[in-house]
C-alpha cells in the first residue's frame, strides 16, 4: 500500500474510532448521568424510566452493537484498499 493510501486509511479508522465512541459518551454518560431525570421523565422502556435503562442497559447494549458495527466499517474499509484477510 502506498504511503498516501496508508495516510487515508489511518484516517478513516481514526474517523470511525471518533463518531462511535461519541455515541458511546452521549448514551452511556449523557443519557446515563447526566440527562437521566430528564429521561426518567420523558418515559420508560421495558417498564424501567428510560434514564435508569440507560445508566443499566442501554450503555451495554449500546456497546456491543458499536462493536459489531465498527467491525463491519474496518472489513468494508479493508476491502477497499485492498487489506483484508481471507
Amino acid at each position: 500500500m502506498k504511503a498516501e493510501d496508508q495516510l487515508s486509511y489511518w484516517k478513516q479508522n481514526l474517523t470511525y474510532i471518533v463518531v462511535l465512541l461519541s455515541i458511546w459518551f452521549a448514551v452511556s454518560y449523557l443519557f446515563g448521568i447526566v440527562f437521566a431525570n430528564q429521561l426518567d421523565a420523558a418515559g420508560r422502556l421495558g417498564g424501567f424510566p428510560l434514564g435508569f435503562w440507560f445508566a443499566n442497559q442501554g450503555s451495554e447494549v449500546t456497546f456491543v452493537v458499536l462493536i459489531f458495527v465498527y467491525v463491519w466499517l474496518m472489513n468494508r474499509l479493508d476491502k477497499k484498499y485492498g487489506v483484508y484477510e481471507t
